[in-house]
């Protein structure tokens, strides 16, 4: 789904556009096999990329201004020697490097200290850590603890995402009061924070249960951002292609992936690709939520309120239902000078009204 026309004044914004982060999926194999796997990874997946493809895709993202660099998966740690190779060229490039991992390999605290050590030898400068209900069926939480204490230890900024649903086992405090986490000193547990997500569903129309004031409403849409990830974030996976945002739901979603590996200078093909799609550059600046909402303003039957927690479940929504597309293919005309009013204000306006601000502080 995307507009025929890219709208007047879109090549101005596109000139502002924030720093961009590079996240790759050397794989989509994993050793879990997560119900509503947001990346549909699993034991049974097998694509893979090659060690070049990797490194040219860094290499592209240094010369293209990139500011990061992410793996995740999948789980990464399984093509071993394509992690540390990739996280060695993105630090000789000087870009962070953050790794999205279960933690499957920490199996003792030994471990566990070799895996780290030999991960921030390559340059890693962060760890992400994925746990909860789900997770915890196929990698234990002593194994995430494991993680935790060999990377604060270490002094490595840590954090651990927790699954959230209304009905939930596995919580932050599980992990925050686990007796090895009871050995760090208080600065070793500064460098960990602990944080809570909700847990989605790929099909939209599977609406899961959440606390209290977590799922989404028109009022919370109003108030809700741009989406960060959708232009900011482009994914190379496992499979070859390259989206176009951070890749939960990514492989269900065709209009999102604008590239592939084979395509010469691919990222700078996703980039040019992308930002020419009017309902890209909305959902990056408006947020999907705000679409959604839009879409149910001119046709009441749409009904959405209370059902979606995750911003990327919303994405899900806005593409795959026909009502909402429908709207959109009718009616996106009206909302280009919103959109390029919103682009101006977060990629011009606010960033030289800071600088200037600042020059006048100094």
């Amino acid at each position: 789904m995307k507009p025929a026309n890219k709208p007047a004044g879109a090549d101005v914004v596109q000139q502002k556009r924030r720093s961009r982060t590079l996240s790759i999926m050397p794989t989509f194999t994993c050793p879990a096999a997560c119900t509503d796997c947001g990346t549909l990874s699993s034991p049974q997946e097998r694509s893979h990329l090659d060690l070049a493809t990797v490194l040219a895709a860094i290499d592209e993202a240094r010369e293209l201004g990139f500011c990061n660099v992410v793996f995740t998966g999948g789980e990464a740690t399984l093509e071993w020697n394509t992690l540390l190779r990739g996280i060695e060229r993105a630090a000789s490039h000087r870009l962070p490097v953050r790794l999205v991992t279960n933690a499957h390999w920490a199996t003792s605290a030994a471990v566990a200290h070799n895996k780290l050590a030999a991960l921030m030898d390559a340059g890693l400068s962060e760890i992400n850590y994925s746990t909860g209900d789900e997770h915890i069926r196929f990698v234990p939480l002593e194994r995430v603890a494991h993680a935790c204490v060999a990377a604060c230890e270490r002094h490595l900024r840590t954090h651990v995402m927790m699954e959230l649903k209304e009905a939930r086992t596995i919580t932050p405090e599980c992990l925050q009061n686990h007796p090895l986490l009871q050995g760090l000193t208080t600065a070793q547990r500064g460098y960990l924070t602990i944080l809570s997500s909700p847990w989605m569903p790929l099909n939209h129309s599977t609406v899961y249960q959440y606390p209290e004031g977590v799922a989404c409403d028109v009022q919370v849409a109003a108030m809700r951002g741009g989406c960060t990830s959708v232009l900011k974030t482009y994914t190379v996976q496992a499979d070859g292609r390259v989206g176009a945002c951070c890749g939960l739901g990514l492989r269900t979603i065709p209009e999102l992936n604008v590239s592939t590996t084979s395509a010469a200078h691919c990222l700078r093909r996703a980039i040019s690709e992308a930002e020419q799609d009017f309902l890209k550059l909305w959902i990056h600046y408006q947020g999907p939520a705000r679409v959604v909402a839009w879409a149910a303003s001119h046709d009441p039957s749409i009904r959405w309120e209370g059902m979606y927690a995750h911003q990327c479940q919303m994405c899900q929504r806005l593409y795959h239902d026909e009502a909402i597309r429908s709207v959109i293919a009718s009616h996106w005309q009206e909302m280009i000078a919103e959109v390029i009013q919103a682009a101006w204000l977060d990629d011009v306006h606010i960033p030289a009204s800071l600088s200037q601000l600042r020059q006048e502080q100094d």
